[in-house]
């Protein structure tokens, strides 16, 4: 039995005739018209003459997560081309990992008692029985790596570089999504106090390309195992003294991880975090030493820093050096872009051999939020200079090699091939404001020949296939055009 075909019908929408309107109010009206749609239309099955209502589908991401829209793109594409080059420069290699992995993974890199472990992450069964979790963070998947890939063997440090989606089951809101693209830089196999300073400094290289200056990082060092022990014992004396006075959540770290109260955002905990003991005062010789050189580096760098030594970040494997990056704005408000610091001995905690390592994250959200703050510089994509026109179905199928041999020869070239009229496609090309229209029609398509309109002068020639990179190049050469050099730094 043939199905039944419905036609849904837009509420507001001409019926029996067509209203034009301009590009700007086209646009503006469909954005108003999807934001109010909220499901799609139920379906009717008519081979069982049963209606069988299917599950609406709400028209949006779920909650805390958004769609990268093309007029985004500039800062992202900027941001990313800073990044790439970045990179480079202090010689990474790029590594991309799984977003899912198995639960456990994190559990025991991150640590239990974390607000990660404990509320934001993603954790479910697969069909086959196993539990995985989307990844809320990349360090432990680029350390598993590091381990399952044998990279023990290569030389030190082994710098990699990786972006990519991170999912946090948290409160939204602005600046903060449930999945945010976050860019890691990670080192293996170094503990000398100058490779923390080095990516420090990169960390200010990326932020400071982006134009964004007005930056602080604030750092701290939480020791090693051997000495934190101590301070640990000395913090969970303290916090006792003051349990009445701690959150529900942090009565339950105190019996955990002491270390995660210094970390709430709870106002009363704040207020009773601010007298708690210091881990700069604890420290081990070793530590001493090692927190001693890195701010001597810094201040050879002239980097802007402040200690704080009540930052501990939120994951349990950080060890020795601790950071974050902050950048202010005219109003005196504060935002966070991004943190690290040394996992000494997260790649021995996973199964690996004793791997000193030291990296960080940058919330690229956070960046492209700065940067549209700042008014920052953005990366436009080149526009075409050329239009590629043609008249009939022989014209048609030839412009298509046509169109590759421009592009192959790294000419930008825009076509409207889905355009019958030529009227219409030079309007396109008007538009588009180009500085040669091609034109093929069905006499060129025979003669194997093409229009080459100089639209900048008026004239035009016609020449065969074999000349014309070489004919759309001299004018090109020839024309004075604003330059997108800047735009593209």
């Amino acid at each position: 039995m043939a199905q039944a075909k419905g036609k849904i019908i837009k509420k507001n929408s001409p019926v029996g005739g067509t209203k034009k309107m301009d590009k700007k109010t086209a646009i503006a009206k469909s954005a108003k018209s999807a934001s109010q749609v909220k499901k799609a239309p139920r379906t009717v099955s008519s081979s069982s003459k049963a209606k069988v209502v299917e599950e609406e589908i709400l028209m949006q991401p779920p909650r805390g997560m958004r769609d990268l829209l093309p007029g985004d793109q500039p800062y992202w594409n900027q941001l990313r081309r800073v990044l790439s080059r970045v990179s480079l420069d202090y010689g990474f290699q790029r590594i991309d990992t799984p977003a899912v992995e198995y639960a456990n993974l994190f559990v025991r890199s991150i640590g239990k008692g974390t607000d990660i472990v404990d509320k934001e992450m993603y954790i479910f069964n697969t069909k086959g029985g196993d539990k995985v979790a989307l990844r809320p963070e990349l360090t432990a998947g680029i350390g598993r790596a590091y381990i399952q890939h044998g990279m023990t063997v290569l030389s030190k440090p082994v710098k990699l570089f990786s972006t990519g989606p991170v999912y946090r089951y948290d409160r939204p809101q602005e600046g903060r999504y449930r999945e945010h693209f976050q860019a890691n830089f990670d080192a293996f196999g170094e503990q000398d106090p100058i490779l923390d300073a080095q990516l420090i400094q990169l960390a200010h290289r990326v932020v400071t390309s982006l134009g964004i200056k007005n930056i602080q990082f604030q750092i701290n060092s939480i020791g090693c195992p051997k000495c934190r022990k101590e301070y640990q014992d000395l913090l969970t004396a303290y916090f006792e003294s003051k349990k009445q006075k701690l959150c529900l959540n942090c009565k339950k770290r105190l019996e955990i991880n002491p270390l995660r109260i210094l970390d709430c955002k709870e106002d009363k905990c704040i207020q009773v975090a601010m007298t708690a003991p210091q881990s700069i005062d604890r420290l081990c010789g070793d530590c001493r030493v090692h927190f001693k050189s890195l701010l001597e580096y810094l201040d050879e760098l002239d980097l802007p820093y402040v200690i704080n030594p009540r930052l501990v970040r939120g994951l349990s494997y950080y060890t020795k050096t601790v950071f974050e990056i902050w950048s202010g704005d005219e109003e005196g408000k504060k935002h966070s872009l991004g943190g690290g610091g040394r996992y000494d001995y997260l790649i021995e905690e996973l199964g690996g051999e004793h791997t000193p390592a030291i990296g960080f994250g940058l919330g690229m959200d956070r960046l492209v939020q700065e940067m549209k703050r700042v008014h920052a510089k953005m990366y436009i994509e080149p526009k075409p200079r050329v239009f590629l026109a043609q008249l009939g179905d022989l014209a048609k199928k030839k412009s298509l090699n046509v169109f590759a041999e421009l592009q192959k020869n790294g000419i930008l070239t825009a076509e409207s091939f889905g355009r019958g009229a030529l009227k219409s496609q030079l309007r396109v090309a008007d538009k588009l404001g180009v500085e040669i229209t091609l034109i093929i029609g069905q006499k060129e398509a025979l003669d194997e020949t093409v229009i080459v309109k100089d639209m900048v002068s008026g004239t035009q020639e016609t020449v065969n296939h074999e000349r014309l990179i070489l004919a759309v190049r001299k004018i090109l050469k020839n024309n004075v055009v604003v330059s997108h050099e800047g735009e593209n730094a």
